[in-house]
């Protein structure tokens, strides 16, 4: 494994994130992320390897859906995401072990995500990593998806 860094994202560098996901693609959900960050209520973590945006994933304090936030006392794990061209090298772990450990720290007794149904490489992970309440099964324009929650001691 090559050397890596892992750093919390200055607003002003937002845009290099697009070196991992689409954000023309998905220009609203980009807007809400950058305005997020910003206001504070959003903190995301950048995986660097030789000053290469690889991976990110985001603690979100406050949602608007109450499964996902409590204040003080739950948080959200948002947009975990790894470059296409360096999935299945242990990235998404690394950062997750990181976003969890940052959520302990705060103070936070559990945290929260959600995950697409279908997306079994990332469930798999996450019910590895102690995600293994589900919240709640639902369904929204992307198709079904679960709501897990891990306690964070």
């Amino acid at each position: 494994m090559s050397s890596y860094q892992i750093i919390k994202l200055n607003p002003r560098d937002f845009n290099k994130c697009s070196n991992i996901w689409d954000m023309e693609k998905n220009p609203e959900m980009a807007k809400t992320f950058y305005e997020e960050l910003v206001r504070g209520n959003r903190i995301t973590f950048i995986y660097l390897e030789n000053n290469e945006f690889i991976g990110e994933g985001s603690l979100v304090f406050k949602n608007n859906d109450p499964d996902y936030t409590i204040s003080n006392r739950r948080i959200y794990l948002s947009r975990m995401i790894v470059k296409d061209d360096n999935r299945n090298r242990g990235i998404g772990s690394i950062i997750l072990d990181y976003l969890i450990d940052y959520a302990k720290r705060l103070g936070y007794k559990e945290i929260t995500l959600g995950v697409d149904t279908d997306n079994l490489n990332a469930r798999h992970l996450y019910e590895k990593k102690g995600f293994t309440n589900v919240l709640f099964i639902g369904e929204d324009e992307y198709g079904e998806y679960l709501k897990l929650l891990k306690k964070l001691n």
